[in-house]
């Protein structure tokens, strides 16, 4: 049951990351298309985003493992 539940938090994390990550980059680019001048400050926005963004599948596998292994 263990296995089931790595396996579930890991999957969800980074189907949840891929998704939140895609619209991150996708709105930024589309704000550089309207603002070029913006263009340096959003891309400082959009790599601090999804650094938070890709902190939740690395929580994720700190959780799988404590499933796992306890």
């Amino acid at each position: 049951m263990g296995a089931l539940a790595a396996a579930l938090a890991i999957g969800l994390a980074a189907l949840g990351a891929g998704i939140g990550n895609g619209l991150i980059v996708s709105k930024t680019v589309e704000g550089m298309a309207r603002q070029p001048e913006q263009a340096g400050m959003m891309r400082v926005t959009m790599f601090i985003g999804v650094g938070l963004v890709e902190a939740i599948p690395i929580m994720a596998v700190v959780i799988a493992f404590i499933a796992l292994f306890s």
